[in-house]
This record gives structure tokens, sequence and C-alpha cells, in this order.
């Protein structure tokens, strides 16, 4: 079974498992499918938005997609959340990549 079909599976038994669901978006942008990635990755951080590790990877996916505007956004999200939550690793990397394009 290929890591995307285990997933899934366990994904049956918690649909709400942020950790899976981020997981699986990952698996997705292997496979260059940013458009399944992103929707996931979007819908774990509306269903938890303390979920810091995914703005990096959203950002990541909307710059990649032309959408600068967008990832900054995302970026600035994330960054509030980091701080919000005491994540001092997250948030510098969130706000590397934020300076990565606004400077």
């Amino acid at each position: 079974m290929d890591r995307i079909a285990q997933i899934k599976q366990f994904l049956e038994g918690s649909p709400d498992d942020s950790f899976l669901k981020h997981a699986l978006a990952l698996e997705y942008i292997k496979l260059n499918d940013d458009i399944t990635a992103r929707q996931l990755f979007e819908e774990l951080l509306a269903h938890e938005p303390g979920y810091v590790g995914s703005y990096y990877h959203l950002g990541k996916l909307l710059e990649r997609a032309g959408d600068p505007a967008g990832a900054i956004s995302v970026y600035e999200k994330g960054m509030a959340m980091a701080k919000a939550g005491n994540e001092r690793h997250a948030y510098n990397e969130l706000q590397s990549a934020f300076e990565d394009l606004t400077y």
C-alpha cells in the first residue's frame, strides 16, 4: 500500500487529525499535485488555525503558483499564530519566507 493510501486509511478513523492531513498534503506535493495539497492545507488551517507548520508549506505552494500576495498573507497569519503559541522556530521560518518575498 502506498503512503497516500495508508494515510487516507488512517484518516477514515480520524477524519479531523491535523497531523495526518498535513502528512497527506506533503505527499501530494511530492507528486506535484499542488491543487490537492493546497485544498488539504486550507481545510486543515480552517479547522485548526494553530497548526503552524502548514502555513509555511501553503505559502510556498502559493509562491509556486505565482501568487506572492497570497503567500505573504499566509506567512503573516502563520507568524501571528506562531507568536501566539510561542513557537519560535516556526515563527522564524515563516518570517524568513516572508522576508524573502517582501525585501
